[in-house]
């Protein structure tokens, strides 16, 4: 049965790219892995950090969120306006609403506290979502 693992991102790319270093190495081959951007430079750094295939905007965070079965990237993706005002509404809609497994890393440049969430360095966090991504595709 194939998967496919999402990853999102804004700005730099930095969150998304990490993300990708650590799940890709530990994916099945009926998993696959694809990288959207919400600018070209987000998209970019994922697809260097070795994410097979990318797309970038709104279209694109709006089309592949309703076919994953899991998603990984910052809390921002879920918040219309989030990640500096580069997630639009319709994005945040397509994000929170898909039926795909969500895993989201904190982040408090957002303005969005999660409690009973211990504070942690972002490294922290990273490898504790390809861990939670790993459980949930079974590897």
């Amino acid at each position: 049965m194939d998967r496919t693992v999402l990853i999102l991102d804004g700005q730099g790319g930095g969150v998304g790219s990490q993300l990708v270093k650590l799940l890709l190495p530990r994916l099945r081959p009926d998993c696959r892995l694809l990288c959207v951007g919400t600018n070209v430079m987000a998209t970019s750094a994922m697809l260097k950090a070795g994410a097979a295939q990318g797309a970038t905007g709104e279209n694109a965070v709006v089309y592949n969120a309703a076919r994953a079965d899991v998603i990984l990237g910052p809390v921002g993706v879920i918040l219309a306006n989030g990640i500096m005002g580069e997630v639009s509404p319709a994005m945040a809609a397509a994000v929170s609403g898909s039926g795909a497994v969500k895993i989201l890393i904190p982040s408090s440049s957002c303005g969005v506290y999660v409690a009973g969430v211990e504070e942690c360095r972002l490294e922290e966090y990273l490898r504790r979502a390809a861990d939670l991504a790993a459980r949930e595709l079974g590897l």
